[in-house]
């Protein structure tokens, strides 16, 4: 099991995960999707881009994406945001994850946090804000089990949605 970099080789299992992903509403969760038109190496290229600050959406900030790869098979992603906005200081951390809905509750999700700390530190990081829904428990424990120390719980920006639980972790 190893992080690596977005690669057109895992395109069938990304593709799977993609396909998986659409059973579900996530709010700024989830998988990147293909724009219309692109191809699967256009799609590998754009999210390499982003790790090098090419290309960015506005209002993104420059972020490394890996994919977690088990026996050849994509299992999830975890994005290491190198700066924070005032957006993602209060929301959204450093770090964000996701595991494909048929690798869940696995372990994967753990492993792949702990894989991804090591990556930040690389970046430049000395310690990471993670966040997560306040009903998302696997998140949490997903977060506490790789150190994570509970900041505080704040009321999200949008009506209606969960709080969220901000932790930190310093990296060693």
């Amino acid at each position: 099991m190893e992080l690596v970099l977005p690669d057109v080789k895992y395109k069938d299992s990304y593709m799977q995960a993609l396909k998986e992903a659409e059973t579900e509403k996530l709010s700024g969760g989830g998988l990147k999707k293909l724009e219309d038109g692109e191809s699967f190496e256009d799609f590998v290229k754009r999210y390499r881009d982003e790790a090098k600050g090419l290309n960015l959406k506005e209002g993104h900030v420059v972020s490394t994406g890996f994919w977690l790869i088990d026996k050849g098979e994509f299992i999830g992603r975890v994005h290491i945001r190198h700066e924070l906005t005032d957006h993602l200081f209060k929301y959204g951390g450093h770090i964000g994850y996701y595991v494909r809905i048929s690798k869940r509750k696995l372990g994967y999700g753990k492993k792949m946090l702990e894989l991804a700390l090591p990556k930040a530190k690389e970046i430049g990081l000395d310690r990471v804000l993670i966040t997560c829904d306040d009903n998302n428990i696997g998140s949490a424990k997903i977060i506490e089990a790789n150190g994570g120390v509970l900041e505080n719980i704040i009321d999200d920006e949008k009506e209606g949605e969960s709080k969220k639980r901000r932790y930190w972790i310093t990296l060693k």
